[in-house]
């Protein structure tokens, strides 16, 4: 569980904009791009888990929305996030 922390730590701390910086859309794609990574190993394990299949639409949704609003107000950042994240956009 530890890992899990440090890691998420580690993920704000690469992208966030000044140091108590932990809610902006920078910070929300990073996190709910890892949780995606996260469940796309699991399924690759437990093929029949469905409950947790909605759980990765939903939070692939939520990213998708975030994406278009960065986008949309800042283009610059959302280029650099997606290079960053490695996200095929």
């Amino acid at each position: 569980m530890k890992k899990k922390i440090l890691n998420k730590i580690d993920l704000i701390q690469k992208v966030q904009k000044h140091k108590s910086d932990v809610g902006s859309s920078e910070v929300q794609i990073s996190i709910l791009t890892e949780r995606i990574k996260y469940l796309t190993e699991h399924f690759s394990k437990n093929k029949k888990d469905k409950h947790s299949n909605t759980g990765l639409s939903k939070l692939i949704i939520k990213r998708k929305k975030l994406l278009d609003y960065l986008n949309r107000k800042e283009p610059d950042i959302y280029q650099k996030i997606i290079k960053q994240l490695d996200l095929r956009k």
